[in-house]
């Protein structure tokens, strides 16, 4: 049985269980019922052999918990997976922040996860749901290594009690040939010749964009006509084949005569505040050059997708364009190709044809 005992000089009540085979539990309550409640659950808990401790996670804040996430399980992740929870936990933190671990419910984070998706952001537009996505990841996260590295008492993940925004269907942009043809005139027109030697190989490679521009010279080998990329966003090095175009761009960049003989990177920017030469930075020109073109939607992960879609239309199969591009799992590469009907058609009359023969 519990031991019930009251401060006179506070007006409270403290319960104390003492039973063989478990650690001493005890907590304090302004009104005696709360304190005998407590006591009887916690002795059931005991008796069926589910009991935890919950002190640690009933003093852990949400605000608290993530700033330790943020200095000891983020900087061991990739740079842009660290700056992508840096920024899902500003948002967290004012919403949930003051929540302990051991109150937020799956209720609550439901609430949440509807309430952030009918918001509008600055250009009026709904938080888009893989948004949401990567905030409840986070959490989900956190709540795993709060339970087994930190040793905070939780009986379960509650992030994993919800269901998740869908992710949608992805994009399918497509360059149409005569906003390629624009879009190549507009970036060789450039005065920084870089902006459309690094289009050129998006179009040719389907790199990312940071792969490109993080490009060392002696990554590039213009004899076996590869480039070796060690820093991936998957975390796996991969080995990218060079098309003729390709090859021909990297020559020309690589015999830049604008770039300092101490730098070899293949784009590369101004010294900073820090005097070092970082990668070429291209976002606010190729902003401006879009809608100067008429294309505001179109993004530059767009050619990505358009040069994985053009290695499908080639004739390579999944598993080889899946060594050029760097995706993972078949899922993915499916959503980051798309294929136009009207390019299909000459196959299917070519299938056709065959079979009548």
């Amino acid at each position: 049985m519990a031991t019930l005992v009251k401060n006179l000089k506070a007006g409270t009540w403290k319960a104390v269980i003492r039973k063989t085979g478990w650690p001493t539990a005890s907590k304090t309550f302004r009104i005696k019922r709360d304190a005998e409640d407590w006591a009887r659950r916690t002795e059931d808990e005991m008796v069926r052999g589910v009991y935890i401790e919950r002190s640690s996670s009933e003093r852990m804040t949400l605000e608290k918990a993530l700033n330790r996430y943020l200095a000891e399980v983020s900087p061991t992740k990739a740079p842009k997976t660290a700056k992508s929870e840096a920024g899902s936990a500003k948002v967290l933190i004012p919403r949930l922040g003051k929540y302990s671990l051991a109150a937020l419910s799956a209720d609550i984070l439901a609430d949440y996860r509807d309430s952030r998706l009918a918001e509008r952001s600055r250009r009026e537009t709904l938080v888009s749901p893989n948004t949401v996505r990567l905030e409840l990841a986070l959490l989900s996260h956190l709540f795993t290594v709060a339970i087994q590295e930190w040793r905070i008492g939780l009986p379960a993940n509650p992030v994993l009690n919800i269901r998740k925004p869908s992710p949608g269907q992805g994009r399918d942009r497509r360059l149409s040939d005569d906003e390629e043809l624009r879009l190549v005139k507009a970036v060789n027109a450039h005065s920084n010749p870089m902006l459309g030697w690094i289009v050129c190989i998006a179009l040719e490679t389907g790199m990312r964009s940071s792969e490109i521009t993080g490009l060392r010279c002696q990554q590039v080998d213009l004899e076996r006509r590869v480039v070796r990329l060690a820093d991936t966003k998957n975390d796996s090095a991969r080995t990218v084949p060079l098309t003729k175009t390709a090859t021909e761009t990297f020559k020309a960049a690589l015999a830049n005569p604008a770039r300092p003989k101490d730098c070899n990177l293949v784009f590369f920017g101004e010294p900073g505040k820090d005097k070092k030469r970082h990668p070429y930075a291209f976002t606010k020109t190729w902003g401006l050059l879009k809608k100067k073109l008429g294309m505001p939607d179109l993004r530059f992960h767009d050619l990505r997708h358009e040069a994985v879609s053009r290695l499908v239309e080639g004739g390579l199969s999944d598993q080889q364009v899946s060594a050029i591009s760097g995706h993972k799992s078949m899922q993915m590469l499916r959503r980051y190709t798309h294929l136009r009907a009207e390019d299909l058609v000459d196959q299917l009359d070519l299938i056709q044809k065959k079979k009548r023969a």
